[in-house]
């Protein structure tokens, strides 16, 4: 199954960027491969946890897909967990976490692994996936940027 992981220190804090994740409605102006995202439900649980179900269109070439995920939203760990509902996966699920670094950064960490339920779509869109996934860390990084106001990046003597 396939896998990728991504880890980088940003110049904004771990607040901002969860809430930039959280944001997904925006997703189909800055996120490799996105072409379209439906919110079919958002709820606030007692526990402080929100819940999103949304529906994302992607595409590449002629090639054209939707499928359904949950999110869990978990504010005070600083941790968003995505996992498939339907579509052409037969898995997937993603994690989110943001841990401060200092007053005004924070290390982000993102990992999904997925496998597609269908061997020809693996194949097809297998090499396409790695290479948007390589490109959401900074996608991520970039509209924080336009949210945010450009910041200095930080420097690992630091940390």
């Amino acid at each position: 199954m396939p896998r990728f992981d991504n880890v980088r220190t940003v110049p904004f804090t771990a607040d901002e960027m969860f809430a930039l994740v959280a944001d997904v409605e925006k997703y189909p102006q800055f996120v490799p491969l996105c072409e379209s995202l439906v919110v079919h439900s958002r709820e606030q649980r007692d526990d402080g946890t929100g819940l999103i179900t949304a529906t994302m269109g992607i595409g590449y070439k002629a090639i054209r897909e939707t499928f359904t995920t949950t999110g869990t939203l978990e504010a005070a760990a600083r941790k968003i967990v995505v996992r498939h509902k339907s579509g052409p996966f037969r898995h997937l699920e993603n994690v989110w976490h943001f841990a401060p670094v200092g007053d005004a950064a924070s290390e982000v960490r993102f990992a999904i692994d997925y496998e597609f339920s269908s061997p020809l779509l693996a194949v097809i869109m297998g090499a396409v996936f790695d290479t948007a996934f390589r490109k959401f860390a900074q996608a991520f990084e970039d509209r924080a940027s336009i949210v945010y106001g450009r910041r200095a990046p930080v420097s690992t003597a630091m940390i």
